[in-house]
């Protein structure tokens, strides 16, 4: 069903992960045997003994898009997935982030990784197009850097190339003055080097990085459940207030960018408290 739909390649390693690690209780049925009793038993049931609600609808939604295809190629005759709401999941608050608890973050996770948590922040940008980065995307002279593609690391370890999610998604993102710092210390040498590499020269790993943004948001105070990817939210906040402020008028600018004037400054006092704690030269 996932190729058949042109799904992204971390995509149906999500659903092959949803298949076999809660939809097993169906594995061994016939697609006539998944009736709608038993699809009710078994959601109340999840729900009891995990109290997953989110999961569970996610869950829930698979279990309804295979059901239905397999009514659209004739092998049932109605969708036992029919249960209101079911896969609605409720929207969580998105955290939000100050400037100042960007720069913490960035700082705390250390030199190597600092850059690519404040174009988590202010890209905004997604991890998969930060670990796609490469010097060619880069402009120095005017600081400014082209994101044209995704790197996706499948559940599998493999990293696979891509596009953006969106046409907005391939855009110009103004970069902060210690960038050419980063890029003389961390990035790979030659055209095609990548921006972010590990300390053995790896290309940018989940794993790997998940550690250090754990002890990072441990030392700075933020809860358990705040992601990488939630940096964005504070990126498109920004874009939304600085939108009201431009522009006259509320809601987030066109392809949810921060105005260059107001990213500007964000980088000039981050360059600022950066060449205050570490030198000059950053």
């Amino acid at each position: 069903m996932a190729d058949n739909r042109g799904s992204r390649p971390l995509t149906r390693d999500f659903y092959r992960y949803l298949l076999d690690k809660h939809l097993f209780a169906f594995a061994e049925s016939d697609l006539d045997g998944i009736t709608a009793p038993r699809v009710r038993e078994w959601r109340a049931d999840r729900l009891r003994t995990t109290n997953a609600r989110t999961m569970t609808a996610k869950v829930y939604r698979l279990l309804k898009a295979i059901m239905e295809t397999a009514v659209d190629d004739e092998l049932i005759t109605r969708n036992p997935c029919w249960i209101k709401g079911a896969g609605k999941e409720d929207a969580a608050e998105r955290r939000i982030t100050t400037v100042a608890q960007v720069d913490a973050l960035a700082e705390a996770v250390g030199m190597r990784w600092r850059l690519m948590v404040h174009l988590g922040a202010y890209g905004p940008m997604r991890p998969e197009e930060l670990a796609g980065l490469r010097r060619r995307d880069v402009d120095l002279d005017n600081l400014r850097v082209r994101v044209r593609l995704a790197e996706l690391e499948r559940m599998n370890g493999r990293r696979v190339q891509g596009d953006t999610k969106s046409e907005a998604g391939t855009r110009t993102v103004i970069l902060p003055a210690f960038l050419r710092r980063h890029l003389e210390s961390y990035a790979e040498p030659g055209p095609d080097g990548l921006i972010f590499v590990g300390e053995k020269g790896a290309p940018f790993r989940r794993s790997a990085f998940g550690r250090r943004w754990r002890r990072a948001r441990e030392v700075v105070g933020m809860p358990e459940d705040f992601r990488f990817y939630d940096l964005r939210h504070t990126g498109h906040t920004l874009s939304t207030r600085s939108g009201a402020t431009l522009n006259g008028k509320r809601g987030p600018l066109p392809g949810r960018k921060i105005p260059t004037v107001v990213l500007a400054r964000i980088w000039h006092a981050t360059s600022d408290r950066s060449g205050q704690q570490n030198g000059p030269g950053l």
